[in-house]
């Protein structure tokens, strides 16, 4: 009867501790779901890029019944609009850029001791990393309605390229 209860007790407590890091696991996908809506503002670019226009619009969505946030990237000066996905894969928050540069990077994301910043470091490229990937992301709040987001493009030969962007909600 006694062992009975003593692995009762483990197994509650195991489950408690499987949930807590669970819920710590989803934290910075919930500092990101808080970001839905249309945001708007300036790119800086180091080393300066020409290409690259000095405004941006950015529209984050939940999607999927809250397994994904849609990250959507506009600039008047290009074609297309390139698509990241963000989404819980067990116990890790991933990040797959769908990338005007014909490739899939995959990040894994973390929170700052502070909450303020998830940082996404490179896993993984499915396709041709000929013109270059998209290999780190930085999302920090500010607060409710400002944030800032860091991407940094490796070119070929391993040169990186560091976007900055100051964003402001307009939705």
């Amino acid at each position: 009867m006694r062992s009975l209860r003593f692995m009762l007790s483990l197994v509650l407590m195991s489950s408690c501790a499987t949930a807590f890091a669970q819920s710590d696991s989803q934290k910075p996908f919930a500092t990101l779901k808080s970001l839905a809506g249309s945001w708007e503002g300036s790119v800086t670019t180091v080393p300066q890029q020409p290409e690259m226009g000095k405004s941006i619009q950015v529209s984050l969505r939940v999607t999927s019944m809250g397994n994904a946030l849609m990250h959507e990237m506009r600039q008047a000066e290009r074609p297309d609009d390139p698509i990241t996905m963000l989404y819980m894969e067990g116990d890790r928050l991933v990040l797959t850029h769908y990338c005007d540069a014909g490739n899939r990077p995959r990040m894994v994301g973390k929170l700052s001791p502070d909450g303020k910043t998830v940082e996404f470091e490179f896993l993984d490229v499915a396709g041709s990393t000929e013109y270059g990937h998209m290999h780190h992301a930085a999302f920090t709040v500010i607060d409710a309605d400002h944030h800032t987001e860091d991407w940094t493009f490796m070119m070929q030969g391993d040169k990186p390229v560091h976007a900055h962007f100051e964003l402001r909600r307009t939705k």
